[in-house]
Parts: C-alpha cells; sequence; structure tokens
C-alpha cells in the first residue's frame, strides 16, 4: 500500500510543476492549494530534498522547487523514494537479502512477474504525465 507519504509527495511534485514560475514556490501555498498541513509537509520535503527531487531555500522568497524538468521523473523514482522498495518479497527487495529457498521456490517467478508489473507500471510513467 502506498503510504499518504507518497501520495503526498507526489501531489507536492505535481504542485511544483503546474505552479512552476522559476521562483521558489513557498511550503505554505502548496499546503494551501492541496489541503495538508504545512507540518507534515516540512517532514516530507525534507526527505525530497536530501533524496534530489527538489530543491529549498530558506528566507525571503524562499520555498521550493524542481530540480529537473518534470519529464525527467518518473513516479516510480518518487514513490519509491518516500515508501522504500515497492517489491512484493525481501528476496526481490534486497539484492544482498539471502535466502535459503531460492533454489526450490515455486512462488518466486510470480513474486518476480508482479514485481515488474508493478515497476513498469510506476517507472513508465513520467511527473509530467500526471497532470
Amino acid at each position: 500500500m502506498i503510504s499518504t507519504r507518497g501520495r503526498y509527495a507526489l501531489r507536492v511534485m505535481i504542485d511544483l510543476a503546474q505552479n512552476d514560475n522559476g521562483s521558489f514556490i513557498p511550503l505554505k501555498d502548496i499546503a494551501e492549494r492541496q489541503q495538508i498541513s504545512k507540518k507534515y509537509l516540512e517532514i516530507i520535503v525534507k526527505d525530497m530534498v536530501s533524496g534530489g527531487l527538489v530543491k529549498g531555500a530558506s528566507g525571503k522568497g524562499g520555498g521550493y522547487k524542481l530540480t529537473r524538468k518534470p519529464d525527467k521523473y518518473t513516479v516510480g523514482e518518487i514513490i519509491e523514494l518516500m515508501e522504500g522498495s515497492l517489491s512484493p518479497v525481501a528476496c526481490l527487495a534486497d539484492d544482498d537479502y539471502d535466502c535459503p529457498r531460492v533454489k526450490e521456490c515455486l512462488t518466486l517467478p510470480m513474486w518476480k512477474e508482479f514485481d515488474e508489473l508493478v515497476h513498469d507500471f510506476f517507472y513508465k510513467r513520467k511527473l509530467s504525465d500526471l497532470y
């Protein structure tokens, strides 16, 4: 399940894209337009900044803006930054995971197929496709 963190991050990214005028956009404006608590958005955008999705500036004229053009972001990268791996099972989510049943696991092909469907669904969609 995608949590509010992932969903709200997408909404912030769409808002930044739609309201891009070259200047930083104040978080209070985004919070008002999106009807999301500014306090909660502060937590979310902090991770978005550290993940390189957006850049921020404080003080007068401060706020947030995208680091790239909207068509250069995939929905998958935004969601995975906020949610972690979207893989359905640990053996696919972590390359270092050492499953003792990998050679005899009859469900692994199904999990791999499902993982590819989810990955392709989100990574084929650009931020610019959402508005």
